[in-house]
């Protein structure tokens, strides 16, 4: 059974009226129960998703207010469950490497729209990343430090607001002791914040793992803002 059976809504954003009813139209055929939500630029959709949770969102790049990499980076930081895809008309290899560290799961081009929409949906909202087969060979062009980056975005995707409060303060060097105080919080939930943290990141259970972590991706961290 196709997992777009299960989507209960989708929200689409973008500026162009007739591409929207398009999409809408496209979507509406293949899923007629699943219930959209149509927004008309990047603030509307920035709204949208933190409002009402749609378990996916298929946003433009260009939209007045706020563009779309702006609305990822938003939702990514409000630790959103909802899953964005990037359906646009550039192809540019940095284009898609933004578009991926600001939080999307899907990059595709609107000319394959028709043909790759569906499988991105179904892709995304297993928890994969998808990009559309045409701008493919640019996103493996990727450096080891993209990769990289793009693998710390996917972890971080995976935190809770807590615990992401949790990962920020022990990068400033505070112990948990600190930390309980500052989140008014015992210090053994906080222990249990970076317990549950190494294991989202993968990181190997002895005892400074996670300092050891921050301190090689210290970088990385700083990139992306305000995490």
């Amino acid at each position: 059974m196709s997992n777009t059976t299960q989507i209960k809504t989708l929200l689409i954003a973008d500026d162009h009226p007739i591409f929207r009813k398009g999409l809408i139209d496209l979507l509406q055929s293949s899923f007629p129960k699943v219930k959209i939500i149509e927004c008309h630029n990047g603030a509307e959709a920035t709204e949208g998703i933190l409002k009402l949770n749609p378990e996916i969102a298929i946003l433009d790049i260009n939209m007045p207010e706020a563009n779309g990499l702006d609305v990822c980076k938003h939702v990514l930081k409000e630790q959103s469950k909802t899953k964005i895809i990037i359906l646009t008309m550039y192809r540019e290899k940095e284009m898609i490497k933004n578009a991926m560290l600001s939080g999307a799961s899907g990059y595709i081009l609107k000319d394959n729209a028709v043909d790759e929409i569906m499988d991105c949906i179904n892709t995304v909202f297993k928890g994969e990343n998808y990009i559309g087969t045409a701008i493919l060979p640019h996103h493996t062009e990727l450096s080891l430090e993209d990769k990289k980056k793009q693998q710390l975005v996917d972890g971080l995707k995976n935190l809770s607001q807590a615990e992401l409060k949790t990962l920020k303060l022990v990068s400033q060097n505070k112990t948990s002791k600190e930390i309980s105080e500052l989140l008014f919080l015992s210090e053994k939930t906080i222990e249990n914040y970076r317990s549950r943290i190494c294991q989202k990141l993968e990181l190997p259970p002895r005892n400074n793992s996670l300092v050891i972590w921050i301190s090689e991706n210290k970088e990385l961290l700083s990139y992306i803002s305000e995490f």
